[in-house]
């Protein structure tokens, strides 16, 4: 059970009570405010009070928050796309479309279950539901991640990460045509204030947030990219694409719903990974190709980009 007491000042004097809370405590979206708020969860002066309530100066907030019910977690076989394994540490080419770990109302067909079936010795840093992660990418990206095999290798490489050595690329599909040949996102991420579930570039409650890119090839409506992680703040490419108005292709939360490429997903790929192994002290660096999906709409942009051009030298003829 978590506590927590807010004392309302002049600066948040008006707001609804449910918008408040979620402000507050990242961790809640609205819909789970609301029903904390309907069962006594959360109290205003002592009191029972609606999610539109308006806070007033001074009122006392006091929130009761459940922990939440342990969810099973089973080993199932699932096909692993392993590019390197020894005793400390995997790497894995995870699949567009895979969820990493278990979470409420999605406890299968992860890539933990499929871990648990593949090796009993993971590390428990992270706890029952995400044994073994250090970093994740998200269900619709797809490429490499590691996964440690031990306590001592976890640490590791989570340092590693926390100090930006680890070297992550990704080749991200965006629209429109990039014209510089690349540069530097340095834009702070957080919340979305007028939406809980997507992330945006804020200034308050927000974190640092660093993404290098560098222009692979152009086509007419479209670019391919190479982008570089120095931090690595949840959804921070597909954010940062769409704050410079070139969302990633397929990307359902951050830019258009459809393209003519046919993506159900964005068109984002882990491409490489390199780290100090944690027992040989040796770099160690991965590169996996793009997903079939991901390599067919090159290509059509490609043949369409030469059709293009066949079309202007008959029109200059």
């Amino acid at each position: 059970m978590k506590e927590y007491t807010f004392i309302i000042d002049e600066n948040i004097t008006g707001k609804r009570l449910d918008v408040f809370l979620t402000e507050q405590l990242t961790e809640l979206s609205r819909t789970q405010a609301q029903r904390l708020i309907e069962e006594e969860g959360i109290l205003v002066n002592g009191r029972k009070e609606k999610a539109k309530f308006r806070l007033k100066n001074s009122d006392v907030v006091s929130c009761r928050i459940p922990d939440p019910e342990p969810l099973q977690v089973s080993p199932e076989y699932i096909a692993l796309d392993i590019y390197y394994e020894d005793g400390d540490l995997l790497v894995i080419n995870k699949p567009q479309g895979m969820v990493v770990h278990p979470a409420h109302g999605n406890n299968q067909g992860t890539l933990v279950n499929a871990l648990l079936h593949h090796c009993q010795d993971l590390s428990g840093i992270n706890g029952v539901m995400r044994p073994g992660i250090v970093h994740r990418i998200d269900k619709d990206t797809s490429g490499l991640l590691m996964v440690a095999k031990n306590d001592l290798t976890h640490q590791s490489l989570a340092r590693q990460l926390k100090e930006h050595s680890i070297k992550r690329e990704y080749l991200a599909l965006v629209h429109g045509k990039i014209k510089e040949p690349g540069g530097i996102i340095d834009a702070p991420i957080g919340r979305d204030p007028k939406d809980r579930k997507k992330m945006a570039v804020v200034t308050r409650n927000s974190k640092d947030a660093i993404t290098h890119y560098h222009v692979l090839e152009r086509f007419q409506n479209y670019t391919l990219l190479e982008c570089r992680l120095k931090t690595g703040r949840t959804h921070q490419i597909r954010v940062h694409m769409a704050y410079l108005n070139h969302p990633v292709v397929g990307d359902p939360k951050y830019g258009p719903k459809k393209s003519h490429l046919g993506f159900t997903g964005q068109a984002l790929h882990a491409q490489t990974l390199g780290f100090m192994h944690p027992r040989l002290e040796e770099w160690m660096e991965f590169s996996a190709p793009p997903p079939s999906h991901f390599s067919k709409a090159l290509q059509k942009l490609k043949s369409e980009m030469n059709f293009t051009r066949g079309e202007d030298n008959s029109e200059d003829a």
